[in-house]
This record gives structure tokens, C-alpha cells and sequence, in this order.
């Protein structure tokens, strides 16, 4: 794993300097940076960790959860060093934008509507994410080369996605049983819920070579990226890895669900549990939290996936999820 200091020095290495005007299409049309901006606002939730793995400080950012100071969880508090960067509410208004004075507001995974975008638009000029993605599914590296043609640093973004993404593929050609397996990534609030395939914690296996399920893909959803379903039926949890996602730290919720004892999922000890800060870093799923996600995750997930029925699986046994 690269140390953060290591890859800013390699994002920050002498690179040709990026022409503008660059020019964004995206689901409600498109946007046009005359020049460099020099104050980005993020209104994608994940935002913060991008522009800091570039070397780029936002004028603002989007709060989310974890409460950390500045928005930046662990993984990014290097990156960060001593800057401050004010944190506007989940639910902002038009005047806490306008007042931050930006000169361009990035939401790739914001989830704006066209009456968002006309007013945002107002303020500054916009970029939304793609039509092809949806409102959150943009996949981490197209965030991170969008960012970066924001940004002004376009060849950096690229070096950044190339160093990242090589770190998976020898995961993957270390791991060639992986490609196929079944996964899931699941989570019991109110009802249990499962992550369709345009999730970013399921693209994130699939990047390992695990694949969601058609049929979690195809269950009715309100909700777009991810599935609810009754507790009386979990079947479709039953896969070859069920990766389990707490953001509380407590794994009362899915202890309370009796009928995961009869998965073969459970009983073949294929679960692993995700604390708060695991299932953070696979929620930002960004350049700054990949390499603490999987240097936590691929250790269990070869545990948990060995076809022995033994194995303990440590983050399961730690929550007392195991078999």
C-alpha cells in the first residue's frame, strides 16, 4: 500500500498543464469551465477525499456522517494536514452556497434534481453526474478523473486512478477463485437491505470479481441503489461472500434476525462483518479510504471465502455474528 505522503508526492509530480475550456455533459445538459476555478464547492458526499487525494482544498464541503472535524474521516486527516474547510448541512440552502462564493459546484453523487440544478446554476456553473450513472452511482474512478478535469489536474487524477486500480488487479490475479463468486452487501435498519450492482460498496467487490446477484438487482426498490426486503425471507442474502455493513458499530439488528442462522452463508461461516469505520471507508469508497478498506476487507473476505466451514472469520466472531 502506497503511504499517503507517497501518493501526493505522486499526484503532485510536474504534469502538462490542463487546458481549459474543459467541457462537462451530464444528465441535465452541459457545463462549460471558461478557466481554472480556484474555489470548488462539493456537494457529492464523498467529495472531500477526491479533491484532498489530488492536493485540492475545497472552499466547501457537503456533511455527511462521522461528525470528524473538516468531514474527513481517518484515511484523509494526512491528506487534509492543517486546512479547515467549512462543512455545509446535508440539507442546505441556496444562501449557505451562495455564501461560500464558489466558482463552480461539483455534485457527480449529490443527487440533484433539475429544480436543484436550475437554482444551484444560478450561483455558479454546475456539474452533475452523468446520465449513465444515476444520482449515486457514479463509479469512484469517474468521480476522481471528473474531479480532477474540475480541478485543473487531469493527468494527476489519471496517475491516481491507474495506481489505485493496479492495486486491484493483483488483488484479483492473486485471488483468480474470487472471479464469479456470488456477493452481497448488506445492511438490517428498519428492515434488512441489500446494495444493487450500481452501489459503490457492490462495485467494489466487483472489482475484486465478486458479482451481485441478477435477482437483488431486479427486487422493487424505491430507492434506486439498493434493495428492502421482509425479514421472514433473506434468501437473496444467501451468497458465496455476505458482507455485512454497520454504521453504528452495532450488530444487534442483524443478531435479531433469526432467520440468518439458517443461511448456508451463515453456517458456512461466508460472512463478514463491517464496522463503523470499515463500512465508512466502503461507503466513500474513494482514493483516500480504498487502500484502508482493503487492506481490512481482502484479509477477511480470503477467510471467509476458503470453503472451509472452520475458519473463523475474525470481524464475525469479533460481533458475534459467526456460526
Amino acid at each position: 500500500m502506497k503511504s499517503i505522503p507517497l501518493l501526493l508526492a505522486l499526484v503532485s509530480a510536474p504534469a502538462l498543464a490542463q487546458e481549459f475550456p474543459q467541457v462537462f455533459e451530464h444528465k441535465f445538459g452541459t457545463t462549460t469551465l471558461e478557466t481554472k476555478p480556484e474555489r470548488i464547492l462539493t456537494l457529492s458526499y464523498s467529495g472531500i477525499d477526491h479533491y484532498l487525494a489530488l492536493g485540492v482544498t475545497p472552499v466547501g464541503v457537503r456533511e455527511w456522517y462521522g461528525g470528524y472535524p473538516s468531514g474527513a474521516w481517518p484515511w484523509a486527516q494526512a491528506a487534509l494536514g492543517d486546512a479547515t474547510i467549512i462543512q455545509i448541512p446535508e440539507e442546505y440552502t441556496y444562501e449557505q452556497i451562495a455564501a461560500l462564493d464558489p466558482d463552480v459546484i461539483e455534485g457527480l453523487t449529490a443527487g440533484l434534481t433539475a429544480e436543484q440544478y436550475a437554482e444551484l446554476s444560478k450561483i455558479a456553473p454546475v456539474v452533475a453526474t452523468e446520465a449513465q450513472y444515476g444520482d449515486f452511482g457514479t463509479p469512484w474512478y469517474v468521480q476522481t478523473q471528473t474531479m480532477g478535469r474540475i480541478a485543473g489536474k487531469e493527468a494527476e487524477a489519471k496517475v491516481l486512478v491507474d495506481g489505485i486500480n493496479q492495486r486491484f488487479e493483483d488483488i484479483v490475479a492473486a485471488h483468480p477463485e474470487w472471479q464469479g463468486m456470488t456477493a452481497a452487501v448488506a445492511f438490517a435498519d428498519t428492515l434488512p437491505g441489500a446494495f444493487r450492482s450500481d452501489d459503490i460498496r457492490a462495485m467494489t467487490l466487483s472489482q475484486l470479481g465478486f458479482v451481485t446477484p441478477p435477482a437483488i438487482d431486479a427486487a422493487d426498490s424505491e430507492y434506486g441503489f439498493f434493495i428492502e426486503f421482509s425479514p421472514e425471507d433473506l434468501s437473496l442474502l444467501d451468497t458465496d461472500l455476505l458482507v455485512w455493513v454497520s454504521g453504528d458499530d452495532n450488530s444487534a439488528r442483524i443478531k435479531a434476525l433469526t432467520l440468518r442462522t439458517r443461511l448456508k452463508a451463515h453456517l458456512e461461516g461466508r460472512e463478514v462483518m463491517a464496522d463503523r469505520m470499515l463500512a465508512g471507508a466502503f461507503s466513500y469508497a474513494s482514493p483516500l479510504s480504498i487502500d484502508y478498506l482493503l487492506d481490512r476487507l481482502v484479509p477477511e473476505i480470503e477467510l471467509a471465502v476458503d470453503g472451509d466451514p472452520s475458519t473463523v472469520v475474525p470481524s464475525a466472531a469479533a460481533e458475534g455474528i459467526a456460526p
